[in-house]
């Protein structure tokens, strides 16, 4: 097994640690208002709060600075568009809580953020650490 193999998995632990925070302690209500509208300053701060997470995060694992700016920058627009979807199809079809397709969009939106942070780890493995 490849000795990078931990830090894989710290990695992607870490990733998830910073997604819990950025995406459901660390919301302000201006993030919050608005979402179905595209160009909303809320969800871009929003996504500039998970891009600067993951920013500490690479920092810590020593990765240079250009991969690191490139990476975030792409997790920031990544993060815009799936929050936005999520939002703009919520309001279309008037979901709340107590819908079953509202917690279809929820898990389909935490997924795809998920399935982005693997993407991110494998860039690192990559570009990184090999």
């Amino acid at each position: 097994m490849p000795e990078y193999v931990g830090s894989v998995l710290l990695l992607l632990c870490l990733f998830q640690i910073k997604h819990m925070f950025a995406d459901f302690y660390m919301q302000t209500p201006k993030m919050l208002s608005g979402r179905g509208e595209y160009m909303h300053m809320g969800r871009a701060q929003h996504a500039a709060v998970h891009a600067l997470g993951s920013i500490l995060v690479l920092v810590w694992f020593g990765a240079p600075t250009a991969f690191i700016l490139t990476l975030c920058a792409l997790e920031w627009v990544v993060h815009f568009n799936i929050d936005y979807c999520k939002a703009r199809f919520s309001e279309v079809k008037k979901l709340t809580p107590t819908m079953g397709m509202f917690w279809c969009a929820m898990g389909t939106d935490q997924a795809l953020h998920h399935l982005t942070y693997l993407a991110m780890v494998w860039a690192w493995v990559e570009y990184v650490a090999t």
